[in-house]
């Protein structure tokens, strides 16, 4: 697996621990260490709450893009 370093990065931009993004996440400090990592694949539902939580797209944490910002909501 590979190491998802956006995620790493947001975090540390922040001056924010892995213990505190655990917490908000409700999962174990080392849970969260292995997911930055790349040890564990992250769960679909940590990846939304991630991306809602540093106000970045999915594919921003994943690496998969360049752009931060999401993407806009779909027209009703």
């Amino acid at each position: 697996m590979k190491k998802y370093q956006n995620i790493r990065n947001l975090r540390e931009d922040k001056d924010l621990t892995q213990a505190y993004m655990a917490e908000r996440l409700c999962i174990t400090q080392r849970t969260y260490s292995r997911y930055e990592n790349g040890d564990h694949y992250i769960p679909t539902e940590i990846l939304i709450e991630l991306a809602d939580f540093h106000s970045v797209s999915v594919d921003y944490l994943l690496g998969l893009t360049a752009q931060k910002t999401p993407y806009p909501p779909k027209k009703k």
